[in-house]
């Protein structure tokens, strides 16, 4: 799992790659913890080489959602597969976040 975070045009972009499973999430929550609090910026989370998400790592996308909602910010999914999407709808979270490409 490679999990980093680059602030491109005023936003704030997660790129996550490979597989979050409960090991790989422990490792990607400290990288992504700043988003936690986004100060304002909108958060893009680019999932378009996400192969796969545990409950873990679905806890840690609901964290910078809060955070960002509670400044102000907007996050916004890019790039999910079908599968990832299928998890999002069989735990309710698809109706939570904004889709793009």
């Amino acid at each position: 799992m490679e999990t980093r975070i680059e602030e491109l045009e005023g936003k704030y972009v997660a790129t996550l790659e490979g597989e979050m499973d409960t090991a790989a999430a422990m490792e990607a929550e400290e990288v992504l913890k700043p988003l936690y609090h986004s100060e304002g910026k909108d958060v893009i989370i680019d999932c378009r080489k996400l192969e796969y998400i545990a409950s873990s790592g679905l806890r840690i996308l609901i964290s910078i959602l809060k955070g960002a909602k509670a400044g102000g910010s907007r996050v916004v999914m890019r790039g999910v597969n079908d599968d990832i999407k299928n998890v999002f709808k069989l735990t309710g979270f698809i109706d939570l976040f904004e889709y793009e490409g």
